[in-house]
């Protein structure tokens, strides 16, 4: 049997790069995936590849309307859910100087408020079944404090906080809420902008060389939805090649 047969998941930002290889780990390890993300024609195609039952909803995770629709519609499929990985996220690349307030809220709006939405709707179906696992995209940037994107490292910095205090609140109902902090990925994302000049720099900081893939964070989102990691909870874990020790 394999670890997450039967499971029931939504990965959030899943039509490309992390979350879209989260999504198909899910799958190789027997779960159901939602795609749940804004580019609806590019969710449908990795809900294709996904097979089975999964699908694709187009989702704003930031607005409360959408986030409801796309539960309904879980519970109506399926009347229950197992599992959410909090991925969407703006990836700026935003001098200090030049973020004003509008910049700073467009980049909460989806990585700190989307993920408090989610997870809100989320638990409440995961706590009538006494079940559940929450994964939360984070940063190692809030450790490395990289510049360009104080705005972004601020909104991880909170999904962290945000993880721990969550787990605190609802572990009574059976739910863990965790954390992964990947670094800088060779994701389609991080290819096509200036964040792209920085492998070679990063690399140098790593205690393993080479570039991470996507496919090298999934496997962690996946573990911690797992029954193997029952009893973690709380927990941050960096996905990073050793770029950040603690």
């Amino acid at each position: 049997m394999k670890p997450l047969e039967n499971r029931i998941a939504i990965v959030t930002g899943a039509a490309q790069g992390i979350g879209a290889a989260i999504a198909r780990k899910l799958v190789a390890d027997g779960a159901t995936v939602v795609v749940a993300d804004v580019k609806i024609a590019a969710a449908t195609k990795v809900a294709t590849e996904c097979g089975g039952e999964s699908f694709a909803f187009a989702t704003d995770v930031a607005e409360e309307s959408q986030v409801a629709a796309l539960h309904a519609e879980v519970q109506k499929r399926f009347g229950r859910l197992d599992i959410l990985v909090n991925n969407a996220a703006i990836v700026p690349f935003t001098a200090w100087d030049d973020t004003d307030f509008a910049e700073w809220r467009r980049i909460h709006r989806v990585n700190l408020d989307g993920a408090f939405l989610m997870s809100k709707a989320s638990s409440e179906m995961m706590r009538k079944r006494n079940f559940g696992r929450i994964i939360n995209i984070c940063s190692n940037t809030i450790f490395a404090g990289t510049p360009n994107m104080a705005a972004y490292v601020a909104s991880k910095g909170g999904i962290l906080g945000f993880t721990r205090a969550l787990a605190t609140e609802i572990g009574q109902f059976n739910i863990t809420v965790n954390a992964v902090t990947p670094g800088l990925t060779a994701s389609e994302g991080v290819k096509a902008s200036p964040h792209n000049n920085a492998f070679g720099f990063v690399e140098s900081l790593q205690a393993l060389k080479g570039q991470a893939t996507p496919e090298d964070i999934a496997p962690a989102v996946a573990f911690l939805a797992s029954d193997g990691a029952r009893w973690i909870t709380g927990q941050t874990i960096n996905v990073d090649g050793g770029h950040m020790r603690h």
